[in-house]
């Protein structure tokens, strides 16, 4: 059965791979009470997140509707542990949510979790690691080791809102006919551009990375042949 390790929420710091900024609410700490989720609002202008009581600083780049609630899978989490030699404790990649038994980086764009029987959330897109993410982990090469690991954990907006707590089921209620993946649609986005026509097949991406993968179909990588 799926369901959350942990509820996440934001303890802030100082975010020196960001000065203009100044904070960072990457280094996330589960907590034992439930927590509300609703719908945060467009990026740049509303709450940031989708949990109440969590904090997003880099309104720029990170929050809103279609990013409100970050989810990792423990899977992981547990195989970067391995490899890094150190703890990687939920919420340590600053996700919001650390599941069980869910292959986040295997759902498709749109699919829906219900959680806790109250709370639906809709997978949107994943996540691309920036310079806090890198400072934060501070290890060599983190943000190339990243990328190339593909794995990045999915975003989700919120559906229905209500509230959540550790111990949750989680159930795939929907799931959509394409095969846009969050994990093919991150190398789309990296480092494998010619996957970018083929999100088009998403309805559900955000329109910004829909107009990335319009503009890559009216512009072929190769030149198109000479019409007779």
């Amino acid at each position: 059965m799926a369901y959350l390790i942990s509820v996440n929420l934001a303890r802030p710091r100082p975010n020196p791979a960001k000065p203009r900024i100044g904070t960072t609410g990457i280094d996330k700490q589960p907590v034992d009470h439930p927590v509300e989720v609703r719908a945060p609002g467009p990026k740049h202008t509303g709450l940031g997140s989708g949990l109440v009581g969590d904090g997003i600083f880099d309104t720029r780049n990170h929050g809103g509707d279609d990013q409100a609630v970050y989810a990792y899978a423990r899977e992981v989490l547990d195989s970067w542990q391995d490899e890094l030699g150190r703890e990687l404790p939920g919420g340590f990649f600053g996700e919001n949510l650390t599941t069980s038994g869910l292959d986040v980086d295997g759902a498709l764009i749109g699919e829906r979790w219900r959680i806790g029987g109250q709370v639906l959330l809709e997978v949107a897109v994943p996540r691309i690691p920036c310079s806090t993410f890198a400072h934060w982990l501070d290890e060599k090469g983190w943000l190339r080791r990243f990328t190339a690991r593909a794995l990045p954990g999915a975003y989700l907006r919120v559906v229905e809102p209500g509230e959540i707590r550790a111990g949750d089921p989680v159930e795939i209620e929907y799931r959509p006919g394409h095969g846009v993946t969050i994990e093919r649609c991150f190398r789309a986005l990296t480092t494998e551009a010619e996957l970018l026509p083929g999100l088009l097949a998403a309805e559900q991406l955000p329109q910004e990375v829909k107009e990335l993968a319009r503009r890559r179909v009216a512009v072929p990588p190769y030149p198109a042949p000479a019409e007779d």
